[in-house]
């Protein structure tokens, strides 16, 4: 993404979306947003859903740090974050306190965030005829994928049931300015919740372009969908998702990079990748490089170390253990060693696996046979086919697949699997406990009397 759009984001994210920081100088819901600047032509808007991508991108979110989250939370005595930071320690240890900063940041920016999108929505008859699919498709893409990271994180599982009562994040549709919504709203249902993520993933990829450069296209909306269905125990719908966005994919020539290790450390996207987040020496950010890489590298001292409890999943000749270096101590991953890469949100492996996992549990055979897909994941590793399949292969094929990409801990959900705790290993936190889920920062219960806070906090 180019550095220009940065600097106009800079000073147009000053103008029109200024957050309250301090909570102790003014107390206000993080829904609330000045009005600033109005949105009145077309490229006014477009600087704008620059500003949408921009946040997206942001250390808080797709960043880095909503994978390190559930790096942590779902950490099954497999890594250990032995740096100085206390927010990932929390996580770590299942004692997250209200105040956390790391969580307190995600939640503000995600609702800005929101926010900006909502604002792009309600201008679109603004934008030029001939791109406003497009813009609409992109604020409905960002809109939703922050959705559903706010809902897996600060809410029970979809799988958990009681989806019409159990408690989401507040759902709203429209901009918060001034008075307007007051920043005021209480928490809807869960079931809420993902019934807007999928209408607005719908949409988006019915009028997404096919292909967008690095920016969300027709086959990353239906990407996103096969993640979100998937978390809901829909298969036949994430099923029919992924085969449609690896169809589309393919059709760009997208295609598994034929050496593992190749699918990361790219300076720009590989043709596995479906989606990342863009990140340069002049846009650096990138908080999974931060934490798991190591000083020679860039990084800080090796945040987070890897345990012999993971290597001890793979398969002795399996290429994927061959990111896996010692360094600064400990052992590390090599997914994020260089500095300036971009985040991997979603790569071409992933659909794949989901495919395979729902076409198994339907008694499907839609693009693929689930016995084709796996053997396409293991035989990229150098790892002998197999010739018959259980889910649990398939479960496995897929955490070791995506180990260490923000994975872990929505799959152990999804699952209904349990997390082993990292420093007593006769302690286990089964997948709808309430440690596992995020509390609401302290900051925006005091500023909103309607919100209610998770149980355990």
């Amino acid at each position: 993404m180019p550095s220009k759009f940065y600097h106009l984001l800079f000073i147009l994210l000053f103008s029109f979306f200024i957050l309250s920081c301090d909570a102790n100088l003014d107390i206000k819901p993080s829904q609330e947003i000045d009005e600033g600047t109005a949105l009145d032509n077309d490229a006014n808007i477009k600087r704008v859903l620059v500003g949408a991508y921009a946040n997206l991108r942001k250390s808080d979110l797709w960043g880095g740090r909503l994978l390190l989250y559930s790096e942590m939370l779902g950490a099954n005595n497999e890594v250990r974050w032995t740096g100085s930071f206390t927010q990932p320690r929390e996580m770590l240890n299942k004692s997250l306190l209200t105040n956390n900063t790391f969580v307190t940041d995600t939640w503000t920016v995600a609702n800005a965030t929101i926010n900006i999108t909502n604002n792009i929505l309600e201008a679109i008859p603004k934008v030029n005829e001939i791109d406003q699919d497009k813009v609409k498709g992109e604020a409905l893409f960002i809109r939703a994928v922050v959705y559903f990271e706010l809902v897996k994180l600060f809410s029970q599982p979809y799988i958990a049931g009681n989806t019409s009562v159990n408690p989401g994040v507040p759902l709203i549709l429209s901009p918060s300015r001034g008075e307007e919504n007051n920043g005021i709203v209480e928490r809807y249902p869960v079931e809420d919740i993902y019934k807007q993520i999928i209408d607005d993933l719908t949409v988006a990829e019915q009028i997404l372009p096919d292909t967008n450069g690095v920016f969300a296209s027709s086959y990353t909306a239906s990407a996103m969908l096969s993640r979100v269905f998937l978390q809901m125990g829909d298969f036949a719908s994430a099923r029919d998702a992924a085969n449609r966005s690896i169809n589309l994919a393919l059709s760009f020539d997208k295609k598994l990079m034929s050496n593992y290790a190749d699918a990361f450390n790219n300076e720009s996207d590989s043709q596995e990748d479906i989606f990342t987040i863009q990140v340069n020496s002049q846009d650096s950010e990138n908080a999974m490089h931060l934490f798991y890489s190591t000083p020679e590298f860039g990084g800080r001292d090796g945040d987070v170390s890897i345990l012999n409890s993971h290597l001890d999943l793979y398969e002795a000749g399996d290429d994927r253990l061959q990111l896996f270096q010692e360094r600064a101590g400990a052992l590390r991953t090599d997914k994020w060693r260089d500095p300036n890469r971009n985040v991997k949100i979603i790569r071409l492996a992933e659909l794949y696996l989901t495919r395979a996992e729902a076409n198994f549990r339907e008694g499907t055979s839609l693009g693929a046979t689930p016995l084709e897909d796996l053997n396409r994941i293991r035989r990229r590793v150098s790892l002998p086919e197999k010739s018959s399949i259980t889910i649990e292969n398939i479960l496995k094929e897929r955490k070791l697949e995506l180990a260490h990409e923000g994975h872990i801990l929505h799959d152990i959900k999804r699952t209904q699997g349990f997390v082993i705790d990292n420093n007593n290993p006769a302690l286990t936190y089964a997948f709808d406990d309430p440690k596992l889920v995020f509390p609401i920062p302290e900051r925006e219960i005091l500023a909103n009397s309607k919100l209610i806070q998770n149980p355990g906090y």
